[in-house]
């Protein structure tokens, strides 16, 4: 089951979602770059099926694509500040480069959890 929606952002990726079945969510940056993250898996639970990935390797995957995702956030909360700025919206500017510095630190926590999963 594919499921479409759109957020504030211009470029196209989809990821996947600990369900209990496979579907991908199409989203949009505003940075103009195109990537995706996870493959679909299937359900089938037949002799020759794949076994379960382990919560190591799932989270090895989220880790990974939350470091990337949270990014593309922060990067588009600072591109914000600056339009803001730039329109006379001050203080909606300070808060959108708050979130944008709390952004940084979400990826550096982010990151260190990647560090002591990868040893």
């Amino acid at each position: 089951m594919n499921h479409n929606h759109k957020h504030p952002h211009t470029h196209p990726h989809s990821h996947p979602h600990d369900h209990a079945h496979g579907h991908s969510h199409e989203h949009s940056h505003d940075h103009g770059k195109s990537h995706s993250h996870g493959q679909g898996h299937d359900h089938d639970h037949d002799s020759d099926s794949k076994p379960e990935m382990s919560t190591q390797e799932k989270l090895g995957v989220l880790l990974s694509h939350w470091v990337d995702h949270n990014d593309s956030h922060k990067d588009n909360f600072y591109s914000w500040a600056k339009k803001a700025e730039q329109a006379g919206l001050d203080g909606i500017a300070f808060h959108l480069k708050q979130a944008g510095d709390l952004s940084e630190k979400v990826t550096e926590h982010l990151r260190q959890a990647e560090e002591k999963l990868h040893g």
